[in-house]
């Protein structure tokens, strides 16, 4: 009989490495991004997620929604969680590529498994200003 995991953590980052030992290093964790102008392309996303005191075979799918909470800016493919036994984790990272924001707001992640929501949280999207670059180059930076 299966006995549903617990999602014990979802990420999102800039990117991600394993190690020989099998261990993850998140690099540039996130909950927010900036865009001096819309529509923009945001290159990269990685969401990690880690599943854990459940056993079976479960499907986890993941969608990143526009502020009104129903439009797709993207939604991730369907990924197998295989957990043998309670004590088991099964970690997942899923990567989106050219994701296209067309305005400023509260988008939305959300996590299912076998299409059951068990997370949605906050992606804020904001507006910033475009810095100038100093005609001398790189602010503070002082050739010698």
């Amino acid at each position: 009989m299966a006995m549903i995991p617990d999602l014990q953590s979802s990420l999102l980052c800039d990117d991600v490495r394993q190690e020989r030992t099998g261990k993850f290093i998140l690099i540039g964790l996130f909950d927010s991004l900036g865009s001096p102008s819309f529509p923009f392309r945001h290159a990269r996303l990685f969401l990690v997620t880690r599943w854990c005191s459940g056993e079976g075979e479960f499907e986890q799918h993941t969608r990143i929604l526009r502020p009104d909470m129903s439009t797709l800016v993207a939604e991730g493919r369907k990924i197998p969680v295989k957990l043998p036994n309670a004590e088991a984790t099964a970690t997942n990272v899923e990567l989106f590529l050219n994701l296209e924001f067309h305005g400023p707001g509260t988008h939305w992640v959300e996590i299912m498994l076998d299409k059951d929501l068990k997370l949605r949280f906050p992606l804020r999207v904001g507006q910033v200003k475009q810095r100038p670059v100093p005609p001398d180059g790189y602010p503070g930076f002082a050739e010698g």
